[in-house]
């Protein structure tokens, strides 16, 4: 029995709730909202330049670490741009540098735009902009600073001889 009376067999008892239809709109509503959020806080270049310095020191430790295990020089090379990273072969000809394709994680990186990677120094010296920085297969190697920066935020990557990368504070220019 119904609140105005008996029901008959014909009356549909309506059942309170949302519709498929009517979740999925929320559902595409919610996402569109959180990817424009995503997308404006991806946009700060405080933030774009601290990733991508963590990426970076990431990578150096990593390619560290490989140069011990497979008893090989490694290389680095930031330029500007992007960074690389190289293995020294020995040759007919004397040792050179050959770009590393077999790792993922060493592969060639072409940073956001307006976003630099620059090696500030190694062994305390100055280097050329084009410089390889040599990572040995002892696990010892000199200090070097790597900075990644935009127009307005940098941060300083400083590895230690013991192949420890630290960063810097996202800092003004």
């Amino acid at each position: 029995m119904g609140p105005l009376g008996p029901r008959s067999r014909g009356d549909r008892q309506r059942c309170v709730g949302f519709t498929l239809a009517e979740m999925l709109v929320v559902i595409l509503v919610i996402g569109l909202a959180a990817g424009l959020a995503y997308v404006r806080l991806d946009s700060d270049p405080r933030q774009t330049v601290e990733r991508e310095a963590r990426r970076l020191a990431a990578a150096l430790e990593h390619a560290a670490a490989l140069a011990q295990w497979r008893n090989q020089t490694l290389g680095v090379a930031a330029s500007g741009a992007g960074y690389r990273f190289w293995r020294r072969e020995a040759g007919a000809d004397g040792d050179r540098w050959v770009p590393m394709i077999d790792d993922e994680v060493l592969a060639p990186h072409a940073l956001p735009e307006r976003i630099a990677a620059t090696v500030r120094d190694y062994a305390g010296q100055s280097v050329t902009a084009d410089a390889i920085l040599p990572l040995a297969s002892s696990g010892r190697n000199e200090p070097y600073t790597i900075e990644v920066g935009s127009p307005e935020w940098r941060v300083l990557l400083a590895a230690d001889p013991l192949n420890r990368v630290a960063l810097t504070a996202a800092s003004p220019r």
